[in-house]
């Protein structure tokens, strides 16, 4: 089959389309046939730095997210059969190898696609809408009347995690450039912040929960906002320094990772299906030409998700 693989860590050029062999699916798993893989930070940022730097072995196939159909079940597969389509967030944190026209995982990392939408938009879902899912229902718990800030509101995160924060009731705020203001207000943000322009800590007070997506001074600049009781999600990482200044404040905090949930997918697609969620798809690209996609994601000049089509 294709995949696309690296040799070496490095630029988006280090990544080619090569021959691989199909994976060959346990009895505990499901074989996928890839329609379309979601391109999300993660995938460029191991392609630079290998993480855990003693235990990678190359060449490696990047990428998680995948929207596909069932091609084969393994005897003890009861969830799907073949022909089924299908979506989902495979094995992260470890190594998936998304990037292919096939693969393997247990079924429990899947969710049948949402009707209504097709492969591409399914693809650009798993990844950021469980990341934004997880931290405001399993983190913070996120409530009618809460006013949350969003960090990277206009991202691939950034923009689900507007919208379902909304759906829960909260007045959402989001830090963003000025040329993708239209963007984030018309995902449903109550207000948008330039960032380039204004220092956010200065405009805004009282906010209950803060996602993260940015990282950087993000954390230790975002602790003035919170009100008595909040929440700070450092998704893109927080410092032990950052940390010990939240406790000292008597304020939550915390690094957050996303790992697969089946359930919270099936909660995903449902709000999909409804029209009530959806996932901005700025750009689609072949898979062989993966290593646009990561030069364009790492410049930052998009909104929304990137996608991979196979």
């Amino acid at each position: 089959m294709r995949a696309v693989t690296y040799r070496s860590f490095g630029e988006p050029d280090v990544l080619e389309i090569a021959e691989v062999a199909r994976p060959v699916p346990q009895a505990h798993e499901v074989l996928v046939r890839v329609r379309a893989a979601g391109v999300n930070p993660p995938d460029w940022k191991l392609r630079r730095v290998p993480y855990p730097p003693d235990y990678v072995d190359l060449p490696l196939t990047p990428g998680w997210d995948i929207s596909g159909v069932v091609e084969e079940a393994g005897e003890y597969v009861g969830r799907f059969k073949p022909g089924d389509e299908v979506f989902g967030m495979v094995d992260f944190p470890l190594y998936a190898g998304a990037y292919a026209e096939y693969v393997v995982a247990r079924p429990r990392q899947f969710a049948r696609k949402p009707d209504g939408v097709d492969h591409v938009q399914a693809a650009a879902l798993p990844m950021p809408a469980l990341t934004a899912w997880q931290a405001f229902e399993d983190v913070a718990e996120v409530t009618a009347g809460q006013r949350v800030l969003v960090h990277g509101a206009a991202g691939g995160v950034g923009h689900l995690a507007v919208q379902l924060a909304k759906l829960r009731g909260a007045y959402v705020i989001g830090t963003a450039r000025a040329a993708k203001h239209a963007f984030v207000q018309g995902v449903g943000a109550d207000e948008v912040i330039d960032y380039t322009a204004v220092d956010f800590a200065r405009a805004v007070s009282d906010v209950d929960v803060v996602l993260d997506m940015v990282g950087k001074d993000y954390p230790a600049r975002s602790l003035p906002v919170l009100r008595p009781g909040g929440a700070f999600i450092g998704a893109a990482g927080m410092t032990p320094e950052d940390v010990a200044a939240y406790e000292r404040a008597g304020l939550r905090s915390g690094v957050f990772i996303v790992e697969p949930d089946h359930a919270a997918l099936e909660s995903i697609a449902a709000l999909v299906a409804e029209g009530r969620l959806a996932a901005h798809v700025d750009r689609v690209f072949p898979l062989a030409e993966a290593a646009k996609a990561h030069a364009l994601m790492e410049g930052g000049d998009f909104v929304g998700k990137l996608v991979l089509e196979v």
